[in-house]
């Protein structure tokens, strides 16, 4: 593929001839027979590895798969510039007064922007200048349907002066920028560049317009929010398929806008929450939609458009990996793949622990655990609706494509060695499977994991024999409902029941809580706790609670609160949040590290 590095600034020689479209692109392959594959892309890794992505990741795997990605919603260069976390901003400045105020606040449309802006052609393909033989992007977005008349977006005020502008304005400039920037550093080929571009000046224009908008009625609802937010995945899609082309694979955008309005007609979509069988229906859906892009690698939005109830209320900022699991299920995909910038699920955290090692194969029901008790793995909705099709999950490292990774497998009693190559590019280690079959075929049953879920407080209430026991339980879940209050752990007896849970909630809010618990008895809170968490298949583990406590004993940790779950899947105790770290080491030093003299075969770096 030629450079175009030595050329001048696209945009200050707008008549220079772009190049031409690079020839042989990867596609997927055309096998009736080869099975779908998966690839979730998180905002980090769109928006520092680009590149990577699409020259060391999917082009190794287009070739003999046919390959699907979805995209999150990009990051950028600092927390605080994430995209998502920049529409929610705009979203809050919508009503707020600019810095001159007018008393036309109704009147403002885009400073140099026509009314026609607002009509942007969803549905047009990301093409090339007209005339050029540059390369094309098929989208198969829809138009969608913001539920505004055309009469009310198209306000005939005159636009305010500079200092006028709504200060929802300058954040959509940040977006614009961070997108930009992006672009200039990934894309060589001008004829790609530009387009994007162009694209993403189309983007700012419509979402300016969308907001203003929203201004003008005084009213930003859940659906006009998860608009607002489905911006993001749609730059850093449309970004992602020019980064694809450009690096040789033949990628099409697509937006999941309309797929669940297109939904309604055969789908009861008017409940008040989402059931299953909503989510087996869009998986068909999102099935047939991404197999109209033939032999094109499709680069698809996590967002996928309105639900009833808000996609942000009903599931929250993790819909990206949702909508991910969603289309492994109805494409039937062999493996969905979650890359992060870590190489896997880690025994403990490894920048508390230094000889955390990565688990080579987990059950649903341990990376569930894990995900309850601080891990960041994945949600356990949304492992569910790949799970119960039978589809494995493999957690992968952008920065490592060529790592093992960890497998979340479908059939918990799956031994690590029986996974094989699942999918990958490279051989196995022999060092690695003597270390699996070494621990997980019989010379030594290991727990899996041990984790640590800081900011911890403990509820704890004593009755005072007023109300007989099951009055006593029953008042306190209800009073705990009241306030959505969660329970992490809870510990009970006939008269006395403690609770740990997250201390998220504002004082005042807790104030409240503890007046309208002391009805049932007196209570008291703990701060500044943690929860150590002990996660594997600890049934046949005979003496590995007692080593557990035994150890935090002679760390002199103390312990103020014990709990195991009826699964048998983890053992949890509630501990001083300063003793945290210490826990953390002394319990994966003895239940999860292998002693030296216990080791056989050739022992590498890997280990450690």
């Amino acid at each position: 593929m030629s450079s175009d590095s030595d050329s001048p600034d696209p945009l200050s020689s707008p008549d220079s001839p772009p190049p031409q479209t690079p020839p042989n692109l990867h596609q997927n392959t055309i096998d009736p027979g080869a099975h779908w594959l998966i690839q979730k892309f998180g905002g980090t890794s769109v928006g520092k590895f680009a590149v990577k992505i699409a020259r060391d990741i999917v082009s190794n795997y287009v070739d003999n798969h046919k390959v699907a990605i979805v995209c999150s919603a990009r990051s950028g260069s600092t927390k605080a510039l994430g995209t998502t976390n920049l529409l929610l901003k705009a979203s809050s400045e919508v009503f707020q007064r600019p810095v001159v105020g007018t008393s036309q606040t109704s009147g403002y449309v885009t400073p140099g922007t026509s009314n026609t802006s607002l009509n942007h052609d969803w549905t047009s393909p990301l093409h090339s200048p007209s005339g050029s033989s540059g390369p094309r992007f098929p989208s198969r977005s829809v138009q969608p349907n913001y539920g505004l008349s055309s009469s009310l977006m198209m306000s005939s005020v005159p636009p305010p002066s500079e200092n006028d502008e709504p200060p929802f304005f300058e954040t959509v400039d940040l977006i614009r920028s961070e997108h930009i920037m992006a672009a200039r550093a990934s894309i060589t080929s001008l004829a790609i560049l530009r387009e994007l571009e162009e694209e993403i000046e189309k983007d700012c224009d419509a979402l300016r317009s969308f907001l203003l908008a929203i201004q003008v009625i005084y009213e930003m609802s859940p659906r006009s929010k998860d608009t607002v937010i489905g911006f993001g995945e749609r730059m850093a899609c449309k970004l992602m398929t020019a980064v694809l082309r450009d690096q040789g694979v033949d990628a099409e955008y697509v937006s999941l806008d309309s797929v669940v309005p297109d939904m309604e007609e055969d789908f009861d979509m008017h409940g008040p929450t989402l059931d299953q069988r909503f989510y087996d229906r869009l998986a068909v859906t999102l099935a047939e939609r991404v197999k109209q892009c033939g032999s094109r690698v499709p680069v698809v939005t996590g967002f996928f458009g309105p639900v009833p109830g808000s996609l942000l209320r009903q599931i929250g900022r993790g819909y990206t990996d949702l909508c991910a699991a969603v289309l492994a299920a109805g494409l039937e995909a062999s493996e969905l793949q979650i890359w992060k910038e870590v190489d896997g699920i880690f025994t403990a955290d490894p920048r508390k622990v230094l000889t955390a090692r990565v688990i080579p194969i987990i059950s649903p029901e341990e990376a569930a655990e894990l995900t309850y008790y601080g891990s960041e793995v994945m949600h356990p909705f949304t492992m569910e609706q790949v799970i119960r099709k039978k589809i494995p999950i493999r957690i992968k490292n952008v920065e490592n494509p060529r790592g093992l990774g960890t497998v979340i497998h479908p059939n918990s009693d799956l031994d690590a060695s029986e996974t094989g190559e699942i999918l990958l590019p490279e051989p196995v280690s022999l060092d690695k499977l003597d270390y699996l079959q070494m621990v997980d075929q019989g010379h030594k049953k290991l727990p899996t994991a041990v984790t640590i879920k800081e900011r911890i407080v403990i509820l704890n209430v004593n009755s005072n024999r007023k109300s007989v026991s099951h009055g006593f339980l029953a008042g306190i879940f209800g009073t705990l409902d009241r306030y959505g209050v969660v329970v992490d752990l809870i510990s009970t007896g006939e008269v006395h029941i403690s609770m740990a849970i997250e201390d998220t909630h504002e004082k005042k809010v807790m104030d409240r809580l503890v007046k309208d618990l002391e009805k049932y008895g007196t209570v008291t809170l703990q701060r500044g706790m943690a929860i150590l968490s002990l996660v594997g298949k600890l049934k046949k583990m005979v003496g590995i609670a007692g080593r557990m406590f035994t150890s935090l004993a002679q760390g002199n940790v103390n312990i103020e609160m014990i709990s195991q779950g009826a699964s048998e899947v983890n053992i949890s105790c509630v501990i001083q949040g300063r003793d945290a770290a210490k826990a953390l080491n002394l319990i994966h030093q003895s239940c999860l590290q292998i002693k030296v003299e216990e080791r056989r075969g050739r022992v590498g770096p890997w280990l450690f």
